[in-house]
């Protein structure tokens, strides 16, 4: 390494400019060169869609630097609108677009991931979001526009939707799998769905577009979806193909393959951020996360490790929240259905308590839902969806996740605690109770595996009230209020197995726990009513 050693960054958004601004507080001496292809580095990618709709009025403030600023404050060389072409890993050069060839000793590769454009017919009249530029063309096409289709639902898709909605369009969302936000398990999902279809955002699950025209898209299915602009949302793909051609290892996805100091098969090269792969946190695996917060510590981590800090980077949880129209949706780890397909035994567990403390003015209901390794109690995953305090405590959840706690731990974690903040028993106590109760053998059965049940033969009771009943109920069940139970059991000696349910499972748990200590066998159905109408709603 020569004296005045020269570090070059290939992209200058999240994880690029972290590991810039960080060499050069690490290095003073050190020769820094960030490469973005772009007209604009270090600007607010998830703040995008917000300016669309108006919430960020000012573009400006999408700018957290410029190539002046970084130059003057660390002494950066930023350049812009550069677009780097090709690697010589033996002569340890970048060359660009117009030909100019960079030395260098260490080669940090941070160009993020490019939109998934899928073959649809006339895709080239669509509109994609990932850049200022994107954000500035979008503007311009949106004036005089009335009906919009954003083609993808998941979280860039949705934030687009709402803003969309946010400068009066009408909207229609075009998701080709069975629900929208693929993170969530369908139960959950459902709970989105029927908050954007209320506030006038319609929703097509199932639906694959399959033509883009001047008047519309065309569905597979023959429906016509009048739009005067379209946005694919479809997802992303790591943007890899520099380091692909530098013949670098490249994993079956896409992602460009690094170990836990980000260092790819080339030891003079570091990847990070959307392009480069990262561990699992359950089975060590490589994942892609396409965040900018792991994008952003990984920054760090590479600029440390350059400068001969012993560091390592962590597995990922894929820790994420998106809010619409007031409405948070939020998850950590892996879902159900992952689980599931790993092979593990899991319990899941829902729950549906309020935010906080319930005679405080202005509680609202969350709505979370556990998923847990069933042999070794560790937490695989949580989802919660909620209008307040959802980020609190799904970032509980995830540093639980991190620090090795079991699901029953979340029982006697010590939270902060005032009545309009939480609660005595916060909703994460309330998790680790229904765990600790289900280890300590109560049954519970979930809202997917009830018809079976039925059709064999067992007795579903109703402990609501009939006023909750004369609302609505589960075909098929009796009605027996909790209070009346220990005074009409004997309506139920005849079955030899039997389901209790109530609204969100509380009564539930109470009503099997009477049952059990007469002798009966019971199970109570997790997370209630509810959780069952949200299941057969998705």
């Amino acid at each position: 390494m020569t004296a005045n050693p020269t570090t070059v960054i290939i992209g200058g958004v999240a994880g690029g400019m972290s590991t810039a601004t960080r060499l050069r507080r690490n290095d003073e001496k050190r020769n820094i060169i960030v490469l973005e292809a772009s007209g604009h580095v270090s600007f607010a990618n998830c703040g995008l869609p917000y300016h669309i709709g108006g919430v960020i009025e000012e573009r400006q403030d999408l700018l957290l630097q410029t190539p002046e600023a970084l130059k003057e404050r660390f002494n950066i060389d930023v350049r812009v609108n550069t677009r780097a072409t090709h690697v010589d890993r033996a002569a340890r050069t970048v060359t660009t677009e117009s030909g100019e060839t960079i030395p260098y000793d260490d080669l940090v590769l941070s160009p993020g991931a490019t939109p998934f454009l899928p073959p649809i017919t006339g895709i080239e009249k669509a509109y994609s979001l990932r850049t200022v530029e994107d954000v500035d063309r979008i503007a311009a096409a949106l004036k005089g526009r009335t009906r919009a289709v954003i083609i993808g639902g998941g979280f860039i898709g949705l934030e687009m939707a709402e803003n969309l909605r946010h400068r009066d369009l009408s909207v229609a969302v075009v998701e080709a799998t069975p629900q929208i936000m693929g993170p969530l398990d369908s139960e959950m999902a459902a709970i989105v769905t029927e908050h954007l279809r209320a506030n006038g955002v319609e929703i097509r699950t199932n639906a694959q577009a399959t033509e883009i025209s001047d008047s519309g898209v065309a569905l597979a299915d023959g429906t016509e979806l009048p739009a005067d602009i379209v946005i694919t949302a479809i997802g992303v793909r790591p943007a890899s193909d520099l380091a692909r051609e530098a013949g670098l290892e490249i994993s079956e996805r896409g992602g460009i393959v690094v170990d836990a100091q980000q260092r790819t098969s080339d030891p003079h090269i570091f990847a990070l951020g959307d392009a480069a792969t990262k561990k699992d946190l359950h089975t060590g695996e490589d994942t892609l996360v396409p965040l900018a917060q792991t994008a952003n510590r990984h920054g760090r981590l590479v600029a440390d490790i350059i400068t001969g800090r012993e560091t390592a980077s962590l597995p990922v949880l894929g820790t994420a929240i998106v809010g619409l129209f007031g409405l948070a949706a939020a998850s950590t780890g892996w879902n159900e259905r992952h689980a599931r397909a790993a092979g593990k035994k899991v319990r899941v567990i829902h729950l549906h308590p309020a935010n906080h403390a319930g005679y405080y003015p202005g509680a609202t209901q969350l709505h979370m839902k556990l998923v847990v390794d069933a042999e070794t109690d560790a937490i695989l995953g949580a989802q919660i969806v909620g209008k307040d305090g959802v980020d609190k405590r799904i970032d509980v959840i995830a540093t639980a996740m991190r620090a090795g706690l079991k699901a029953r731990d979340l029982a006697d974690l010590e939270l902060a605690y005032a009545p309009q903040f939480g609660s005595a028993k916060d909703p994460i106590n309330f998790a680790g109770f229904i765990d600790d109760n289900i280890v300590q053998g109560e049954r519970t059965v979930q809202w997917h595996e009830l018809s079976e049940h039925l059709e064999a033969g067992t007795l579903l009771v109703d402990v609501r009230s009939a006023s909750e009943l004369a609302a609505g109920a589960i075909p098929g069940a009796i009605n027996i209020p909790l209070d009346e139970l220990r005074a009409r059991h004997a309506e139920i000696a005849g079955h030899k197995d039997v389901i209790v349910h109530c609204q969100v499972g509380l009564r539930g748990h109470n009503a099997a726990r009477i049952l059990t200590n007469l002798g009966y066998d019971v199970a109570n159905l997790d997370g209630g009513y509810l959780t069952w109408q949200h299941g057969k709603a998705a």
